[in-house]
């Protein structure tokens, strides 16, 4: 009896344990669900007081029902079915996107991101950031693998896999990392590094599309409405107090804004940032961007960047019937733009890497010329969109944009064709290098003298300030130390034979660099140096060819590039008493991060006398096959008289400038 007395205790106490477990839970999961139903309400009338509950379309939604939670519902609704707001990216086409949208590395990417593998800066290999999502990974030192991890490049891929195959995961996915971006990314001091305004402008602007992605998916819930329409005004109230004036920051900025303005006019405060976007844009056109097209930092990538930037805010504002709000000149200035790259690039279509640019690949401008051949109505434009096959070719094989100090002359409109691209201009600020004076030249579809490029922004401060050098470009220097930005246009004369280009910049405040260019027959360059001031001590100019193989003839100074196949490039100064010919460290870099090898050298003189000038007169010979036999005969120089007699198989020319 006692023992059964002693079971049936035990079972009563296991059910009293089970009952309070019971209760326990229930309380903790009440409490948990009130806590986030009290957090949902917050954030919900969060929203509500975001919104302009004075317009037709709020009023309507409100109207009925003083139950917020339903109210939101109203509004994802609203939002599913809303056609008045028109975006670059329309849901209602969806359908002719299956099958036909991402490409095979945005679905790397997306599926990459599907389990938080995630790009930031995309020359780095991507990045698990870990089951519980770290926005603050940094899996290198250079500081733009964060920063651009939180522009979440990835998502664009999530999207366009997502309508390319209805695949419901993509959108299920964006959605949780969504919210999880906006919880653990509030706009403080902790988290910076999501919120630089380029970043906060770059998000306003693809958010746009993204939501235009998914907002037709079910698993775009009120709660990711919420959290999104949220985060959206944070930003633009964010972006109205940042407006880096004269910087391509400015831009992204005013883009971003822009974006969210025109997108959600519902927002209280829509009209007032919609209007102070469009400021901002027509002001910075006059600000950033010189009389000749190009615009003020100099660097190609950051000037088409630029066009994309002011022509992107125009489309939008044109497909909502705003277009009114941009000035007259607006689109005149960035068809300005449109035609830089048109003077500039080399016959490939690859950018010349002066200051913060990147070449590119051969052929990378032709849906934008294709784009601008339609806006503008440039046949010119579609020359270049078509390979040549439409259209026609530009007026002129030569361009001067002298408020940039940007010059190019080139043998004709083929990708083969001889060509140098030259500059001589203002400081273009952080994205610009001390290079005044440096050129590439390019011949047979191979540019034979690249600029050295810059290689890395962050994380590198050595490698950054290397490739920043005066002396690792095609100019001068003084006892190998960089140069100021104070350049001159002395002249330019294009003609049907020879084009002529006379630049100086006043390298140090007691030398001043004059650079002379003859385009020789549009065949091959004449390259006269001038040190002039009261500077004394080794004088020299530096040269670099493309990686590969190269010969140097110390006898006759000449450096020659040893291709096996196609063209070569030949260099040679006049020899003159006390001239040397030194290797030197020589290093481009075409990729970010990536660096290689190849020829550098430098032609030195001493200039003892103050008051003398020290001068080079160098042959730049693009050559197939055979090299010419070719030799400077004569040199007849003043202040403003220059004149070289050149020998060129047998064949005497004559080249020569006159300033009076």
């Amino acid at each position: 009896m006692i023992l059964i007395r002693k079971y049936k205790e035990r079972v009563y106490n296991r059910k009293i344990l089970l009952v309070l477990s019971l209760l326990f839970f229930l309380f903790s999961v009440s409490v948990r669900t009130n806590a986030k139903f009290a957090d949902d309400t917050d954030e919900i009338g969060k929203l509500i007081s975001h919104l302009n509950t004075d317009s037709p379309e709020i009023r309507q939604l409100k109207s009925g029902s003083t139950n917020p939670g339903k109210f939101i519902e109203k509004l994802l609704g609203y939002y599913k079915e809303r056609i008045s707001v028109k975006h670059f990216v329309n849901p209602a086409f969806r359908t002719q996107f299956v099958g036909n949208y991402a490409d095979s590395s945005d679905f790397v990417i997306a599926n990459n991101a599907l389990n938080h593998i995630f790009i930031g800066q995309r020359a780095y290999p991507p990045h698990f950031c870990g089951d519980d999502i770290n926005w603050n990974s940094r899996p290198v030192p250079d500081n733009e693998w964060v920063w651009q991890l939180n522009r979440m490049y990835f998502w664009s891929s999530m999207a366009k896999a997502y309508w390319h195959t209805g695949d419901e995961k993509y959108a299920k996915e964006w959605c949780y990392q969504f919210i999880d971006w906006t919880k653990k990314n509030p706009n403080d001091e902790n988290h910076k590094y999501a919120w630089r305004s380029i970043e906060a402008g770059i998000r306003g602007h693809s958010w746009m599309s993204l939501y235009q992605h998914f907002i037709g998916s079910p698993h775009f819930t009120t709660e990711v409405l919420v959290a999104f329409l949220n985060s959206c005004y944070d930003h633009a109230e964010f972006l109205m107090t940042k407006y880096r004036s004269g910087s391509n920051w400015g831009l992204m900025e005013a883009e971003g804004l822009a974006f969210i303005a025109i997108t959600f006019p519902e927002f209280k405060d829509a009209e007032k940032w919609k209007t102070e976007a469009f400021r901002r844009l027509n002001n910075e056109i006059n600000i950033q961007v010189y009389p000749d097209g190009h615009q003020r930092e100099l660097a190609m990538g950051y000037h088409l960047g630029c066009i994309n930037w002011f022509l992107r805010t125009w489309h939008l504002a044109k497909l909502n019937k705003l277009e009114n709000a941009f000035s007259e000149s607006y689109l005149e200035r960035i068809e300005q733009m449109c035609e830089v790259p048109m003077k500039l690039c080399l016959p490939d279509g690859t950018n010349v890497q002066f200051g913060d640019a990147w070449e590119g690949t051969p052929g990378q401008h032709k849906e934008r010329y294709t784009e601008w051949a339609k806006l503008f109505d440039r046949k010119d434009f579609l020359f270049l969109a078509s390979n040549g096959q439409k259209g026609h070719k530009p007026d002129s094989t030569a361009y001067a944009l002298p408020f940039s100090g940007l010059y190019s002359m080139r043998s004709g409109w083929n990708k083969d064709a001889v060509c140098l691209v030259l500059k001589c201009g203002p400081d273009g600020g952080g994205h610009s290098q001390p290079d005044n004076g440096s050129f590439d030249v390019y011949a047979g579809g191979k540019n034979l003298m690249p600029d050295a490029g810059s290689y890395i922004y962050s994380g590198d401060p050595e490698g950054r300030r290397w490739f920043r050098q005066t002396k690792v470009h095609q100019t001068l220097t003084l006892d190998g130390r960089n140069t100021a930005y104070e350049p001159k246009l002395v002249l330019w004369k294009p003609g049907k034979n020879t084009d002529i280009l006379v630049v100086e910049n006043q390298s140090y405040e007691d030398l001043k660099h004059r650079r002379s260019v003859f385009f020789v027959d549009k065949k091959y360059f004449v390259v006269v140096d001038e040190a002039i001031g009261d500077a004394t001590g080794d004088i020299g100019i530096h040269f670099q060819l493309a990686p590969g193989d190269a010969i140097f003839n110390r006898d006759e100074y000449s450096v020659k590039s040893d291709f096996k196949d196609g063209w070569n490039v030949y260099v040679q100064t006049q020899k003159q008493s006390g001239l040397s010919l030194k290797e030197e460290a020589g290093w481009v870099s075409f990729e970010y991060t990536k660096k290689e090898q190849r020829p550098a050298f430098c032609f030195n003189l001493k200039k003892k006398n103050g008051n003398s000038a020290v001068r080079f007169v160098t042959v730049v010979v693009p050559y197939q096959n055979k090299l010419p036999d070719i030799s400077i005969e004569s040199v007849n120089a003043t202040q403003d008289k220059l004149e070289v007699v050149v020998k060129n198989n047998g064949v005497r020319n004559r080249v020569a400038y006159f300033l009076n």
